[in-house]
This record gives structure tokens, sequence and C-alpha cells, in this order.
């Protein structure tokens, strides 16, 4: 494993067209990143489900499934942390303002549970300002 000076793997990237069929391609990156690292089966399983959560909020609500747009993955790791990086080529939204799916007006509605379920599998979310670009962080002890 090379480990540069701040003590973490080098920034690793995916690129993929905004189509819903790259998902396998995201399943397939975090089980060879998994085997790599070996990481946890739990962290595993937190990273699968809300890393492919991401790119599809990516693809479809980003993107808008225009299949020209990119999507772009990046992980880091270290001892102690993973992070994904997942940006879109979308407008963006106000990550600061969205509905509790958990409401009893929201229970019935078939979108808006993937923000509230990437943020209670992930250790932290962090957004950039525009709303386009989402970093998780998960801890890997």
């Amino acid at each position: 494993m090379i480990i540069n000076e701040l003590g973490v793997m080098p920034v690793e990237r995916l690129i993929l067209k905004s189509e819903i069929q790259n998902i396998n391609l995201v399943e397939k990156l975090i089980d060879e990143v998994s085997v790599k690292y070996s990481i946890d089966s739990e962290v595993y399983g937190k990273l699968l489900l809300a890393v492919v959560e991401g790119v599809n909020n990516a693809i479809v609500h980003g993107n808008k499934l225009v299949k020209e747009r990119d999507v772009v993955i990046e992980y880091e790791i270290s001892d102690s942390e993973i992070y994904f990086q997942i940006t879109d080529m979308g407008d963006g939204f106000d990550y600061t303002c969205l509905p509790d799916p958990t409401l009893p007006e929201n229970i019935e509605r078939t979108h808006g549970r993937g923000i509230f379920l990437m943020n209670h599998l992930a250790d932290k979310l962090e957004f950039n300002d525009k709303g386009n670009q989402l970093k998780m962080f998960f801890r890997l002890s």
C-alpha cells in the first residue's frame, strides 16, 4: 500500500456517464476497495448502500439522466477513515431544506429518503455550497 506524507492513500477516481446501469460499476468499485483494504463487513455494507444511493441521486436528480453528463466518484483512505466524494454536473440543490421522511405526511412518498439514509449510514456528510457535490466519511475502526 502506497501512503503519502499525510498518511493517506492518493485520491482514486472513477468517472461514469449518467446511466442507471452504471450503478453496477459503483458496486464493483466498493467490492474492490473492500477487498484491497480489508474493510470490515459492517463498514462495507454502509459504504455500499450509501455510495450507491449517492451516485443514483447524482445520475437521476443531479444530472437528470442526461447520459452525456458525468458523475465523478473519488475516494481516499487512511488508517482510520475512508471518504467518498460524488460530484455531478447538475445545478445542485438546497441540502439545508430537506423534508423529514419520517414525518406522517412524508411516509407514503416514494422519493426523499436517500440523503436521510446516507446521513444515517455515514459518520459525516458534507455538501459543497452549490449542492452538486457530496462527501461521505466512514470510520474504519
